[in-house]
């Protein structure tokens, strides 16, 4: 995995959880800057390191070696879904969801969908996204 593709899933778990970079800087016993620089594909991490930050997200952590992680890429989260990401109705529905992971798996959903947009996605296209899957899953 990429420097770039690991921030973004650091990112994105981070922000489906609900946490600020300076909460789970505190969890993680790292600094607020370094695990800035990661999510934003810069830096160098140890393993020890990715280790505190997936202790502190409640995620597990595997290393392979082989070469053939079988898993998909995440897609990194546009700046419009991560405001979107805060607001009170999707925290609102990512809570009715039943892990972080699957918050996680929603908003990288959000985002791939968006990835395929001709235009850039708006608040508004975010809100119709989150519909969707409201009413795909949920029994009224």
């Amino acid at each position: 995995m990429e420097i770039a593709e690991l921030g973004a899933t650091l990112r994105n778990r981070r922000v489906a959880a609900g946490r600020t970079i300076a909460s789970v800087s505190a969890d993680a016993g790292l600094s607020v800057p370094y695990i800035a620089n990661l999510e934003n594909g810069r830096g160098n991490p140890t393993l020890a390191a990715v280790s505190n930050l997936a202790a502190a997200l409640g995620v597990s952590l595997e290393v392979r070696l082989d070469g053939d992680d079988g898993t998909a890429s995440s897609t990194a989260l546009p700046d419009s879904l991560v405001q979107f990401s805060r607001s009170e109705r999707f925290r609102s529905e990512a809570a009715r969801l039943p892990s972080d992971a699957a918050r996680s798996r929603l908003l990288e959903a959000m985002a791939a969908m968006g990835a395929v947009a001709t235009r850039p996605m708006t608040d508004l296209d975010w809100h119709r996204m989150l519909d969707v899957h409201v009413l795909t899953t949920r029994d009224f």
